[in-house]
């Protein structure tokens, strides 16, 4: 039984590669893609608690992608994760819905307990939701 779901987005093939392993080892159901593209196409068929979105794709700007995630109806929590820091750019992922802004290198304890944050937001939100 997994704890909650998360779908890595990042161009760093083997960062990706490496962050699944290591969440797995935690109970983690996760999946990752390397473009936004794959990501819109896994968003349309699997409901992910936590998006764990990098800012630089190949085919986009990781705010672009959020804003279709969200036209998208998605529930689930972005967590914004970049290695180009940009206060900017954090600024207008918080503003279009992103759930928070890490910055790589990021401590792998750290970035968990980001996720696992987010993700119970997420279920809360939906549990609100379904009383209401």
């Amino acid at each position: 039984m997994s704890q909650f779901s998360v779908l890595v987005v990042d161009d760093e093939v083997d960062f990706v590669e490496t962050l699944l392993k290591r969440l797995r080892r935690r109970g983690v159901e996760c999946d990752g893609v390397h473009c936004g593209r794959d990501a819109m196409e896994k968003i349309t068929h699997h409901d992910f608690d936590v998006v764990l979105l990098d800012m630089k794709l190949p085919d986009g700007d990781g705010n672009d992608l959020l804003r279709e995630i969200r036209k998208l109806g998605s529930r689930a929590r972005v967590v914004i994760l970049s290695g180009f820091a940009s206060a900017q750019a954090g600024r207008e992922g918080l503003g279009c819905g992103a759930f928070d802004y890490l910055i790589k290198p990021v401590e792998m304890e750290t970035l968990y307990e980001k996720l696992k944050e987010a993700s119970s937001e997420q279920a809360g939100l939906c549990q609100g939701e379904a009383r209401t």
